[in-house]
């Protein structure tokens, strides 16, 4: 069955203490690319704030809106005006004392196709996210829209191989990952970058599809002054043979646009048939959190 072809798009900016900027770069940046053609647009991780998870800040709770708030209202309008599909990445208030890193996929009529929140949540020097996000309760989604059929996973998501599995399984043709990742606080002298990069790009090879990567750039202090992240940008998207076929600067805004060949897909796995070869019988193990003889 032909699938054709269909050109995506990521944002990558800089985000800054006003919020309504950040809105305001990321419908910049939407907008451009659906004029380079995109059709289905991602925004990166909590793409209207900066990143408050550096340093424990309650007030930051405030910040959290519900799945029809002021951010996906605009962004469902955007997706209805520029008949794209839009990755909507936003922080979700679902109830007093509980709230998601979560994104809202709009289809090109701006209506809802769903609600993907975040199911791994980190903990670590400046990235203190256990303490404003809930683990996601969502299922894995594949959001059939439009222009395709694709999974969303964010940040911490993509470094396990397991939700691309089943992405992959539950028929999605690519992911998206969008991020918020950059220098490692208490090791000042690693670069993650390339191993962020060679990570998916393993996800796409074990499963023979298309992957999308997107971050943020830029310089950001935590507020308190006690330290400070450096997000190094880098979005990119590989084939189903693990080949990037664009990559975003390093350290600078960018749009992440590249055209996808849904029938390259078929052609991967019909060589290589690591999902027809999976020993589902012979897993059960993985399902411990430690495996002892």
């Amino acid at each position: 069955m032909n699938k054709g072809k269909v050109k995506v798009g990521m944002t990558q900016f800089a985000c800054v203490a006003d919020r309504d900027k950040n809105l305001a770069k990321a419908e910049e940046q939407i907008r451009a690319m659906a004029e380079k053609g995109a059709k289905i647009i991602c925004t990166q991780e909590l793409f209207n704030g900066q990143y408050f998870a550096q340093i424990i800040d309650y007030t930051k709770y405030d910040w959290a809106e519900p799945m029809d708030g002021p951010t996906n209202k605009k962004m469902s309008n955007l997706a209805k005006e520029l008949d794209v599909v839009i990755v909507s990445c936003y922080y979700e208030y679902a109830m007093d004392g509980v709230y998601y890193n979560s994104a809202a996929v709009f289809d090109a009529d701006g209506s809802l196709l769903g609600n993907y929140r975040k199911h791994h949540i980190p903990e670590g020097p400046q990235y203190i996210e256990k303490y404003y996000f809930t683990p996601g309760d969502s299922p894995y989604i594949v959001f059939k829209s439009k222009y395709g059929n694709f999974g969303v996973l964010i940040c911490w998501d993509e470094w396990f191989p397991e939700p691309t599995r089943i992405l992959a399984l539950k028929g999605a043709d690519f992911i998206f990952y969008p991020s918020a990742i950059g220098s490692e606080p208490d090791n000042p002298d690693l670069d993650t970058s390339q191993t962020w990069m060679d990570s998916i790009r393993g996800h796409g090879i074990h499963n023979n599809f298309y992957v999308c990567a997107c971050n943020r750039v830029g310089r950001e202090d935590a507020i308190d002054g006690s330290g400070f992240m450096e997000f190094y940008g880098r979005g990119f998207v590989s084939d189903p043979w693990g080949k990037v076929i664009t990559e975003g600067k390093r350290n600078e805004e960018d749009l992440i646009v590249a055209e996808l060949d849904l029938d390259e897909i078929k052609r991967a796995r019909d060589i290589l048939q690591f999902h027809r070869d999976r020993r589902t019988d012979s897993y059960n193990e993985i399902l411990k959190m430690h495996i002892s003889e």
